[in-house]
C-alpha cells in the first residue's frame, strides 16, 4: 500500500475530527466562554500561573506530552501485529478517545482554579480515592522522571553529536523568555532568531561532538549525564515557567514541526510502499492483540500523563477558555499523526527481509536489525532514509541526526514537565500536613531522591514492564473522574464512560495477561507479578467506585458553570 494514502487519510480523519467532534465537545460539554478569567489570570503568581500566548502554550504542552511515547509505541506495535492494526487504533483511538481525554482533563482543571485530576477526584469520589490514586500517580511519575533522565542519558553517551544542541537550547530559551518579556522582540522575529539558533547549534554539534570515555567525579559518563539531567529537571521544576519552560518547549515544537514538515513531504515526493505486513499475527511475543496492542501503542492514542500535563501546568497557562481546544484537542490529534509518520518511517524506509538484487546495508536499513540498536536508532533510520532520498543535500547521518535530536528534544522535556507536575502533586497531597513539603523545594527531594535512587541502582528496569498498562490506567481512571464530574455538573457523561469503560476493561485484561506471563515463566518474576495484581486491585477499586456515583447519580452536584 502507497504510505501517501495513510498518511493523508490520517490528516484528513484528524482535521474533519477536530473540526466537528472536537466542536461537538466544546459545545455540547465545555461551553468556553472568552469572559470567564481562566487560574492563568485570576491566580496569576508569576511562577506556576503565567498566562501564555497560545501558540507558545500549544507548544508547551505539545511537547511535553508528546516525549518518546508517540514514537516507541507505533514501532513496537508495527513489529508485533502488523502496520494495520496499529493505525486502526491511533485514528480511533486518538480521535475518541485521547483528544476528548487531554481536551476535558485539560478543561475540567481550569475550571476548578488548576486542580490537578486527583484533586478533582477528591470532590467528585471522596477523600480515599483522591489519596489512592495521588500515592498511585507519585509512584508512576516517579519512574517517569527516572527513566526518561537514563534514555536522555544514553542518547547523549550514544550520539555526543546531541550534547551542544540539547544544552544549548536551555541558554536559547533563556535569552529567548527574556526578550520576548522585555518586548525587545516580538513572537514571530524572537522565534526566526531562536529556531535559526538552534538549527546551527545542531550543526555545530554534528561538526564537534561531545563524547566522554572516562569517569568523571567517580561516576561512569551514563551516570555523570543522568545526574547532570536529573538536576537539570529539579532547576527546571522549579523556576518560574515564562523563564525556561514556556520558551524551551515553545523552541522545541518548531523542531517537531520541520520534522513534520520534512516528514510528510518526502512521503508525497518519495511515495514508498510499505515493506512491513499489514497483518502479522493476532498472538505475538507482546502477547495476544487484544489486550496489548492498546497498551503498546500508548501515547500513540491515548496517555494517562496527558492528564497530568494538563492538569499540572498547561491549565495553568491558559489565557481563555476558547484556546482549550487546540491545545487539549488540537495537539492529541497532532500527536496521532506524528505517531502515523513513525508508522509509515519504519514501515516504508525501512526493509523487513533484504530485498533480491539489491546491496542493501540491512545493520543500517533493516527494521529487525537497526531495532537491536533501540527503538531511537530504529526511529532515525527510517527518517534518514526517506529525508536523504527527498532531498540528497542533507547526508543520511545528519537526517539522522536530526531525527535522533528532535526525539531527545521531546525525552528532556517530558522530564522537565513530569518532575514539575510530581512537585505539584506531592504539594497538594502533604502540603497542608507537612510544612517541609508544603516548600516547593522541599517536595522536590520527594520526587528527585526516588527517581535518582531508580535510575543510579538500575531498579527501574525491573518495573518499567509495568509502565505501558500504568499509563493506561491511569487514562481509565482519569476518565472515570472527569465522567463523575461531568455527572455532577449535569453535562453528557456518554462521550466520557464509554471510553472509561473500554480503557478499565482493556487495561485489566493486560495487566491479568501480564501477572500470569510474570509468574508462569521457568523463573517467575514475583515482584512484577505481584505489582500486576495490585494494580489490578487499584483499578477494581477505583472503577467500582466510579461505577456506583455514575449509574446511581449520587455525585454531589457541583457549583460551576462546567
Amino acid at each position: 500500500m502507497s504510505s501517501i494514502l495513510i498518511i493523508a487519510g490520517v490528516i484528513i480523519i484528524f482535521l474533519l475530527g477536530y473540526r466537528f467532534y472536537g466542536g461537538l465537545i466544546e459545545r455540547r460539554i465545555v461551553d468556553p466562554r472568552r469572559e470567564n478569567a481562566t487560574p492563568a489570570v485570576s491566580m496569576k503568581d508569576g511562577v506556576d500561573f503565567v498566562p501564555a500566548k497560545k501558540a507558545v502554550l500549544f507548544g508547551h504542552h505539545f511537547s511535553s506530552i508528546a516525549g518518546a511515547g508517540p514514537i516507541i509505541g507505533p514501532i513496537v506495535a508495527v513489529g508485533s501485529f502488523g502496520w494495520l492494526p496499529a493505525l486502526a487504533w491511533i485514528i480511533v483511538g486518538c480521535l475518541f478517545v485521547g483528544a476528548v481525554h487531554d481536551y476535558l482533563s485539560l478543561m475540567v482543571s481550569v475550571r476548578n482554579r488548576g486542580a490537578s485530576i486527583a484533586d478533582v477526584a477528591e470532590k467528585t469520589m471522596g477523600k480515599g480515592c483522591k489519596i489512592i490514586f495521588s500515592i498511585f500517580l507519585w509512584a508512576a511519575l516517579v519512574m517517569v522522571v527516572a527513566v526518561f533522565a537514563v534514555v536522555g542519558a544514553k542518547t547523549l553517551v550514544a550520539k555526543p553529536a546531541m550534547v551542544i544542541p540539547a544544552f544549548s537550547l536551555i541558554l536559547i530559551a533563556v535569552l529567548f523568555g527574556y526578550a520576548l518579556a522585555r518586548r525587545f522582540v516580538s513572537l514571530w522575529l524572537g522565534t526566526i532568531l531562536a529556531v535559526c539558533a538552534d538549527l546551527i547549534c545542531i550543526y555545530i554539534g554534528y561538526l564537534y561532538p561531545v563524547p566522554i570515555t572516562s569517569e568523571i567525579f567517580g561516576l561512569s559518563p551514563l551516570m555523570f549525564w543522568f545526574v547532570v539531567l536529573l538536576i537539570y529537571a529539579g532547576v527546571a521544576s522549579v523556576l518560574p515557567v515564562h523563564i525556561l519552560l514556556q520558551p524551551r518547549d515553545y523552541i522545541a515544537t518548531y523542531k517537531l514541526y520541520m520534522a513534520l514538515t520534512l516528514g510528510i513531504s518526502a512521503i508525497i515526493v518519495v511515495h514508498p510502499e510499505m515493506n512491513a505486513p499489514a497483518f502479522i499475527t493476532a498472538c505475538s511475543t507482546q502477547g495476544p492483540i487484544w489486550p496489548m496492542l492498546f497498551i503498546l501503542v500508548a501515547c500513540g492514542a491515548v496517555s494517562g500523563f496527558h492528564s497530568l500535563v494538563a492538569g499540572g501546568t498547561s491549565s495553568k497557562q491558559l489565557a481563555s477558555e476558547k484556546d482549550g481546544r487546540l491545545i487539549g484537542f488540537g495537539a492529541m490529534l497532532t500527536e496521532g499523526v506524528l505517531a502515523a509518520m513513525t508508522l509509515v518511517m519504519v514501515g516504508a524506509c525501512l526493509y523487513w527481509s533484504k530485498p533480491a538484487g539489491l546491496n542493501i546495508d540491512m545493520a543500517q536499513f533493516g527494521f529487525h536489525e537497526t531495532l537491536e540498536g533501540g527503538w531511537i536508532v530504529t526511529f532515525g533510520s527510517g527518517f534518514g532514509n526517506l529525508v536523504h532520498q527527498f532531498l540528497p543535500f542533507i547526508s543520511f547521518p545528519l537526517a539522522m541526526l536530526f531525527a535522533m535530536i528532535t526525539l531527545n528534544t521531546f525525552v528532556l522535556t517530558s522530564l522537565d514537565t513530569a518532575t514539575r507536575v510530581t512537585r505539584f502533586m506531592v504539594q497538594e497531597l502533604l502540603g497542608a500536613r507537612f510544612r517541609l513539603f508544603s516548600n516547593k523545594y522541599g517536595a522536590l527531594l520527594l520526587v528527585l531522591v526516588p527517581a535518582g535512587w531508580l535510575g543510579i541502582t538500575n531498579s527501574w528496569t525491573k518495573i518499567w514492564p509495568l509502565f505501558g498498562a500504568t499509563n493506561q490506567l491511569v487514562a481509565a481512571l482519569a476518565l472515570f473522574v472527569i465522567s463523575a464530574y461531568l455527572i455532577g455538573v449535569k453535562k453528557p457523561v456518554g462521550y466520557t464512560i464509554y471510553p472509561a469503560f473500554f480503557m478499565i476493561i482493556t487495561t485489566v485484561a493486560a495487566l491479568a495477561w501480564q501477572a500470569y506471563h510474570f509468574l508462569a515463566q521457568e523463573e517467575p518474576r514475583t515482584m512484577l507479578g505481584i505489582s500486576s495484581i495490585v494494580l489490578i486491585c487499584l483499578a477494581l477499586f477505583v472503577a467500582k467506585e466510579g461505577c456506583q456515583l455514575v449509574f446511581a447519580k449520587k455525585v454531589p452536584v457541583i457549583t460551576t458553570d462546567f
